[in-house]
């Protein structure tokens, strides 16, 4: 359910967005504000759950995971218990960074990092291939990164 903002909270947003560390006097000079308001409006956001959490964005060759793979996923059955073993067993592998319901050709696609291709292939073999009612699995190598956002329109 999206909440109504105004072009402040816009502009909160698209500058944290760039840059979730400046410093709220900085965040307030840029957004015309002062300090103490800024920083309510900050916490009204946070607390609304429009603004989820604060990250660092780690560049993944850089620790040895330069390897990106979109995984389709085919399940055995649509049934809660098949979609909840699933859904359970991809929240721990670290190596999985998104996973998508979607609806067509396949039940799941997931992004999955890895040092290079035989990492995967022993993670697809021994990890994902051996949850509970995964049916098949395709994986494509992402062989160059063109775009690369965290950044929602607001």
């Amino acid at each position: 359910m999206s909440i109504d903002l105004d072009s402040i909270d816009r502009a909160i947003l698209k500058t944290l967005q760039q840059n979730g560390r400046i410093r709220n006097n900085e965040l307030a000079e840029r957004v015309g504000l002062s300090p103490p308001p800024c920083l309510r409006r900050v916490r009204l956001l946070e607390e609304a759950g429009v603004i989820e959490r604060y990250v660092a964005l780690v560049d993944p060759a850089k620790v040895g995971m330069g390897l990106a793979l979109s995984a389709r996923v085919w399940l055995t059955g649509q049934d809660n218990e098949t979609f909840d073993t699933f859904v359970e067993a991809i929240r721990r592998l670290p190596q999985i960074v998104e996973c998508h319901l979607v609806a067509g050709d396949c039940d799941f696609l997931l992004k999955v990092v890895a040092k290079d291709l035989e990492a995967y292939r022993r993670f697809q073999i021994e990890e994902l291939a051996s949850i509970e009612g995964v049916r098949g699995i395709k994986a494509a190598v992402l062989m160059q990164r063109i775009k690369r956002s965290h950044e929602i329109p607001v």
